[in-house]
């Protein structure tokens, strides 16, 4: 079923993002010269410097990007990009550098060599107290109306993840795990995602993604 909390809070257009503008006015184009290299964002002219990164975000990051390279090495079905790495949308017209893009090999030709152009598969943003109001309001908004297929929210604060796909009206409808703490998608055959794993205090390292997601696409 749809978050409905999330959805009466995205209905309003924001007018000014979260964060630090750190100058106005700015074009597209010195954006992508001057600021998109340094973990800067850029919605409708007025370019925002993103928080830094704590060290369990780094460490998610890190888990969940070993992750889909090891699936994808396994089954090429695209590719997983980090920030910062622009993703370019137009309605609304912003630059955003998710904290992890998925792109399918169906979607590839719109990926250039700086930049997403156009909307990703998935979506992943992992937050923080000080991107919380950003990534549960603004991003779910312009990542909805962008056409991400989906998007996935990491919380550690919380302990908890939220994952939304596109349906059939093109809104985001929430999906959950399974009994076992499992999140499958459609996108990604036999991928499935351990989320009480997220909250361990240590994650498992690169051998032992390797050995998991051995054992997960060749499970039937």
């Amino acid at each position: 079923m749809v978050d409905q909390s999330i959805t009466d809070n995205t209905e309003i257009e924001l007018q000014r993002t979260i964060g630090d503008i750190v100058a106005e006015n700015v074009t597209e184009d010195d954006y992508m010269r001057v600021y998109a290299e340094s973990f800067h964002e850029w919605i409708r002219g007025d370019v925002i410097k993103m928080p830094p990164v704590t060290l369990i975000h780094d460490n998610l990051t890190d888990y969940l990007r070993d992750l889909f390279k090891a699936y994808f090495a396994l089954k090429p079905l695209g590719k997983v990009i980090g920030a910062p790495f622009v993703m370019r949308i137009s309605k609304p017209k912003s630059r955003r550098e998710p904290d992890l893009q998925v792109i399918l090999n169906t979607n590839l030709g719109t990926l250039k060599a700086t930049y997403m152009d156009g909307a990703a598969d998935i979506c992943i943003e992992v937050a923080s107290r000080a991107t919380a109001a950003m990534d549960y309001g603004e991003k779910f908004t312009e990542y909805e109306k962008g056409g991400v297929g989906e998007y996935w929210i990491i919380d550690p604060i919380r302990k908890e993840c939220r994952f939304y796909r596109l349906n059939d009206k093109q809104l985001y409808q929430s999906h959950h795990i399974d009994d076992e703490g499992y999140y499958k998608t459609p996108q990604l055959p036999q991928f499935k995602l351990h989320v009480p794993t997220l909250w361990d205090d240590e994650l498992p390292n690169i051998l032992q993604v390797v050995e998991a997601v051995k054992a997960m696409v060749s499970d039937v």
